[in-house]
């Protein structure tokens, strides 16, 4: 009898070491935010190209 209440108590005590979420705990993903260059600076090239070419023109 000493070795069925003994086996029961193992028994029980076995199922609650197992117990809790087999999941894994949810990880907040990373955010990484990248500096934009403004978009002014592709503009510039073809004003001074412009001008250039106006005063080519003019100058002839």
């Amino acid at each position: 009898m000493k070795k069925l209440a003994l086996a029961a108590v193992l028994t029980a005590a076995a199922t609650t070491a197992f117990a809790g979420n087999p999941a894994p705990a949810p990880v907040e993903p990373v955010v990484i935010v990248e500096d934009t260059s403004s978009s002014s600076a592709g503009i510039i090239v073809p004003i001074l190209a412009i001008i250039l070419l106006a005063a080519a023109a003019a100058s002839d």
